[in-house]
């Protein structure tokens, strides 16, 4: 039923209480997870030395969390893949479960965002609102 099952993940604890039901469904399909991790666009003011900078900081960082998540999954035996992008969170997990035939989203209801998530609409809403696929939020933390 779930085939391909994609995890964005910020690393809170939102994601850790969403990544146990990711495992859980990964488990009962027989589902493979794509975790994602998406971090904001580099600002082009910067000039390039500094832009690949700044990027690299992240990717570095989503690589931090991404590893802790993979290996909770790959533990299970639960195969496998992470991807780490630039852009919008919401934009980029919507882009991603498009191209890469998505069926479902498991993400957690809140995440490290700003004040800016808290006036514009968090991500987790925006992916519900707009997703193509079944898309299941997790609330609270235990």
């Amino acid at each position: 039923m779930f085939k391909h099952i994609i995890f964005p993940t910020d690393g809170s604890k939102h994601s850790w209480r969403a990544a146990e039901y990711a495992k859980s469904l990964a488990k009962q399909f027989g589902s493979d997870i794509l975790i994602v991790y998406a971090f904001p666009k580099v600002p082009s003011y910067l000039g390039l030395e500094q832009m690949e900078k700044v990027a690299a900081k992240h990717t570095a960082e989503g690589e931090k969390i991404t590893s802790q998540f993979a290996e909770f999954f790959k533990k299970d035996g639960i195969p496998t893949e992470v991807e780490i992008v630039e852009g919008p969170p919401a934009e980029a997990i919507l882009r991603i479960s498009e191209t890469r035939d998505c069926s479902l989203i498991v993400m957690g209801a809140r995440g490290l965002s700003s004040l800016e998530g808290l006036l514009l609409g968090s991500v987790s809403h925006k992916v519900l609102e707009h997703s193509k696929c079944p898309v299941f939020i997790v609330r609270g933390e235990g």
